[in-house]
């Protein structure tokens, strides 16, 4: 499937052989244990270890993650489960990890628990490439790019080349991009890992997470961490995920494009300040993302004067519910500051992109910027 587009192998990845009178994607295999006779083997044995709904779902992701590729993906029920799946499965006490520090806002929650733990924590921003400073003596470096809510970029083939010389694993979190924006394991990371609550499925209505390795022996220290975790999907939410990924590509194409539209709306307001899309020409992070991206994401931040103007903004929004989380067919944004922890201004917003025709959602916008500034 390497040479197919990504409209093609997102609609057909994971399918089964085609069977007679059989469904083209079975449904969900609701079972908590199996027929197993004898020898206690086989390929389903118990519903904490392998369920068929997710094998079609895994196998799907891997073919999005590393087209034409043996990659092993493992499924779980949040991001954060496959985010502390990968850490937690790979450092012992005494190990260093370097994180970054304008990352997802439950990392520093991870950060205080690996410290509990006896891990060293060293963290840098994303942006110019900084975690490199750190690297020396590490056990995994945890990148996220595009960072989550500042839109920062680093290079991660730079910081994966340097990484691996130093003996260090490399993660990076991909939510923001999805594979269809970007493939971390072709940059050189030991592990792409998402939330699929966002882009991937793309409805709001689960949550989900995926790791996926191209290293058998790390997918099995994986598997092997969610085994003794539990952080298991259930089976329906595994369906509604694999059926959602036959849109990813229509829906990526749409939210990408109207999201630069978006960005290059946002940069003639005056009152706009700190706008970050990294696909926008004249974004810092823009050189970077251009060379290691293939699309650039949903999500365009930016600062309206204070949080009274960011909260008339958002409550004059027609089209646009004021909620959190990202990546949704239906736009969505937040006055990211209202739940601290992150490295924002008060009036710092985080706006998703939906699939709304674009003329709809970009008038809706500025008739919310002009009621905002009055």
């Amino acid at each position: 499937m390497s040479t197919m587009g990504d409209g093609t192998r997102a609609v057909r990845a994971g399918l089964p052989v085609p069977e007679q009178f059989e469904p083209p994607l079975p449904g969900p295999v609701f079972a908590a244990h199996f027929h197993l006779s004898g020898a206690p083997s086989g390929p389903y044995t118990y519903g904490r270890d392998t369920n068929p709904t997710w094998t079609h779902l895994e196998r799907a992701i891997g073919e999005l993650e590393a087209p034409g590729e043996e990659v092993e993906t493992t499924v779980f029920a949040s991001g954060m489960a496959a985010i502390t799946s990968v850490l937690l499965s790979q450092v012992r006490s005494g190990d260093a990890v370097v994180l970054p520090d304008d990352g997802y806002q439950a990392l520093p929650l991870v950060r205080e628990q690996l410290e509990a733990y006896g891990v060293e924590v060293r963290t840098a921003p994303t942006g110019g490439d900084a975690q490199l400073a750190l690297l020396e003596g590490a056990k995994v470096l945890w990148i996220e790019s595009p960072s989550n809510p500042g839109l920062d970029v680093c290079d991660i083939r730079r910081l994966g080349e340097a990484a691996h010389a130093a003996g260090v694993l490399v993660a990076v979190d991909n939510t923001l991009a999805t594979p269809i924006g970007q493939r971390p394991l072709e940059l050189g990371a030991d592990f792409s890992v998402a939330s699929d609550t966002k882009g991937m499925t793309g409805h709001g209505d689960i949550l989900f997470g995926h790791v996926t390795c191209r290293d058998p022996r790390l997918a099995a220290d994986v598997r092997r961490w969610r085994k003794i975790a539990g952080a298991i999907p259930g089976p329906m939410e595994a369906w509604l995920a694999h059926r959602s990924l036959a849109t990813l590509h229509l829906r990526i194409d749409r939210q990408c494009t109207t999201a630069l539209a978006l960005a290059e709306v946002l940069a003639k307001r005056a009152e706009v300040t700190g706008l970050r899309y990294p696909g926008l020409p004249g974004d810092p992070s823009h050189p970077v993302a251009a060379r290691q991206m293939r699309r650039f994401g949903s999500v365009v931040s930016f600062e309206l004067a204070d949080r009274e103007a960011a909260e008339r903004f958002l409550s004059t929004l027609r089209l646009v519910d004021d909620a959190t989380s990202f990546g949704g067919v239906r736009s969505t944004a937040e006055r990211r500051g209202r739940w601290g922890g992150d490295a924002v201004a008060e009036g710092f917003v985080r706006f998703s992109v939906g699939v709304e025709d674009p003329e709809d959602l970009l008038a809706d916008v500025e008739q919310a910027l002009n009621a905002a500034a009055r």
